[in-house]
């Protein structure tokens, strides 16, 4: 496997109405943010270094991987709800079926929407108002760890069917991070094909290198991954 490197990105300087460079990610320092800065959607163009990350990191899935790449907008029907433009989609599938596969979405915003195994959507930047104050250099942070961990096998997803099903996740790399959440924003069709997708105990596995094939799968389902 070859090492990912972030590619150079251009970042733009945005000021305020005195003519200050705005800082962002630290805007607020610690406080509540004006009430009126949640209504506000400024400088959104800052967002558009996330393309250029995203597509560095396809690139490298493709180089470094054994994958196969559909680059087709119509693959951003893998989300479960559409940004409204999308300026490109990517799919990148493991030939592992137990291996998680990714779908990368290039929205107008600008910003990537990242769908992950079978139910699970995430986004960067998640909302992109002043008061959330989102720093582009952490937001690419964020989405290189988040398909690093995915393709070196820290994914996992279950459904918990009583009373009304919950769908979670987790996306963990012991020692440096972990995120997880749950949701029943799934559709029901969505619930179904993707419990069949499902690999055992819901914990997906590494991504096989170019030359390494899949991994064999376990039939030993008596741990399961919770919150």
């Amino acid at each position: 496997m070859s090492e990912y490197s972030r590619p150079s990105i251009a970042m733009e300087t945005f000021v305020d109405g005195l003519g200050q460079a705005i800082d962002y990610g630290h805007r607020w320092k610690g406080e509540s943010p004006p009430e009126d800065t949640y209504s506000r959607l400024n400088n959104l163009t800052r967002f558009a270094p996330l393309h250029d990350v995203a597509g560095a990191l396809v690139d490298w899935l493709r180089e470094s991987f054994d994958v196969s790449v559909e680059d087709d907008r119509g693959t951003a029907a893998d989300l479960l709800r559409l940004p409204d433009e999308v300026v490109r989609s990517v799919r990148v599938v493991p030939s592992d079926a137990a291996a998680a596969p990714l779908t990368f979405v290039f929205t107008g915003y600008p910003g990537i929407f990242l769908h992950a195994g079978a139910f699970h959507d995430f986004h960067f930047p998640f909302c992109g108002c002043d008061a959330c104050d989102d720093d582009v250099a952490g937001l690419a942070d964020e989405l290189e760890w988040t398909v690093r961990t995915v393709v070196t096998g820290g994914f996992s997803e279950r459904v918990d069917p009583w009373p009304r099903p919950w769908v979670e996740y987790r996306v963990d790399e012991p020692g440096v991070a972990m995120r997880s959440g749950r949701s029943r924003d799934v559709p029901r069709d969505r619930l179904k094909s993707g419990r069949a997708a499902l690999p055992p105990a819901g914990k997906w596995v590494p991504w096989p290198d170019i030359a390494q094939g899949p991994t064999p799968i376990s039939t030993d389902c008596s741990t399961t991954t919770s919150q």
